[in-house]
C-alpha cells in the first residue's frame, strides 16, 4: 500500500514505533507463533521492527595508466 494513502486512512492516529527488544523466557529468546499473523510473540511490544536499508555499494574508479600498444601500420 502507499504511504501517502496510509497516512491519509490514519489521520489522526499515531502508531508507536517497535521498540526492536526481543522477548526471553529464561534467558532464551522467544520465537513467533505464526498462527497468530496481527502479533509477533519474539518482540516485547508485538511489532516487529523495520529493516534498516544497506547504503549503496561505491563505484570503482576509471583506471588510468599508461596507453596500450596499438598494432596500426
Amino acid at each position: 500500500m502507499f504511504n501517502w494513502l496510509k497516512k491519509l486512512v490514519n489521520f489522526g492516529v499515531e502508531e508507536t514505533p517497535a521498540s526492536g527488544v526481543r522477548a526471553r523466557k529464561k534467558g532464551r529468546f522467544v520465537a513467533d507463533d505464526k498462527s497468530t499473523p496481527n502479533v509477533n510473540e519474539a518482540y516485547v511490544d508485538g511489532k516487529t521492527p523495520k529493516r534498516k536499508r544497506k547504503p549503496a555499494a561505491k563505484k570503482a574508479p576509471a583506471k588510468r595508466g599508461r596507453p596500450r600498444k596499438t598494432t596500426k601500420k
